[in-house]
């Protein structure tokens, strides 16, 4: 009996994934980010964020610390 005719890598890893954010599924390794690199292609090595919602995320988090203030001096 020949396992590895079996069992493909495909098999193995996870090939889908619900992201946490939009609540879609998407292909685990084309859409989203790897976190753990030293691990190797094990599908706990990815985020729960899909990387549209990451780069979304990543925008409005940089636009609220942009925020201008106006100052103006003291009218003494």
């Amino acid at each position: 009996m020949d396992l590895d005719k079996q069992i493909k890598l495909s098999h193995l890893l996870l090939t889908d994934r619900k992201c946490r954010s939009c609540g879609k599924t998407k292909n685990l390794i084309e859409d989203f980010y790897r976190t753990h690199k030293e691990r190797g292609p094990v599908p706990s090595s990815y985020s729960y964020e899909c990387k549209e919602c990451s780069i979304k995320r990543v925008k409005n988090l940089k636009k609220k610390s942009k925020s201008i203030v106006s100052w103006e001096y003291p009218d003494w």
